[in-house]
């Protein structure tokens, strides 16, 4: 039997309103992210489906150091474990 996961996380990424768009477009550019919402604000709304733990930590680290980014927060993650080999069984 063969376990794997599925990491789903979310975050709430603060920027300089005026770099919205240009900051929305390089976090997408990041494997896996999804951009599901933005304000004029300049907060993003980010969501993260990984396979493992150490991939979440260093997509909030490669968001929180791109130029203009005020911070970025985790605030939701979920673990979920599979059997691959149970896919599709009845």
């Amino acid at each position: 039997m063969t376990l794997h996961e599925v990491h789903t996380s979310s975050l709430i990424v603060h920027v300089k309103p005026q770099y919205l768009t240009a900051i929305s477009q390089q976090i997408l550019a990041i494997p896996n992210t999804e951009i599901p919402a933005t304000s004029e604000e300049g907060k993003i709304i980010v969501v993260l489906e990984t396979e493992n733990q150490g991939y979440v930590t260093d997509a909030i680290d490669k968001i929180n150091n791109l130029d203009h980014v005020l911070i970025t927060f985790l605030v939701y993650h979920h673990i979920e474990h599979y059997d691959s080999h149970a896919e599709g069984k009845l």
